[in-house]
């Protein structure tokens, strides 16, 4: 018995609706892959003097913070680390376990706090004060307007 193996596409009428077919799909594909990328990398919010949790996929052998004036890493075990927000702006920060393989690779935004602190400039010096309950001044390295 022989098998024909063939396109499938005889008639002009196949062909138009592969003709078709094939744009849609590739519209698909590039959307979903648009809009997955961005979730993938989306920075990670920290507040200003306050920590956020990570747990990695892996056993942590390197960090490195790209700009350590604006967030640091404090390891809290070989899988948590805990981001801090030292400066106001952005940073980056990569893990690598001990073959060398990325574990974690995202911006860090540190950014004010929603509530409690109060910020003034008088003759073009910026003060800025943490209000909970009293108000009292903030460290001089965290006053950046």
């Amino acid at each position: 018995m022989t098998i024909r193996i063939d396109s499938g596409v005889s008639s002009p009428d196949a062909r138009s609706a592969i003709g078709t077919a094939m744009p849609r799909l590739a519209i698909c594909v590039l959307a979903g892959l648009l809009i997955a990328g961005p979730a993938m990398a989306a920075p990670l919010s920290v507040h200003l003097d306050q920590g956020s949790k990570v747990r990695l996929p892996g056993a942590a052998r390197n960090v490195v913070v790209a700009n350590p004036r604006v967030a640091d890493v404090n390891l809290l075990g070989p899988q948590d680390l805990v981001v801090i927000g030292k400066g106001y702006g952005v940073t980056n920060i990569v893990v690598t376990d001990a073959q060398g393989r990325t574990l974690f690779d995202r911006d860090i935004v540190v950014s004010a706090p929603d509530q409690g602190q109060v910020s003034y400039i008088r003759g073009g010096e910026a003060r800025a004060f943490s209000c909970s309950p009293r108000c009292e001044p903030i460290s001089p390295a965290a006053q950046r307007p």
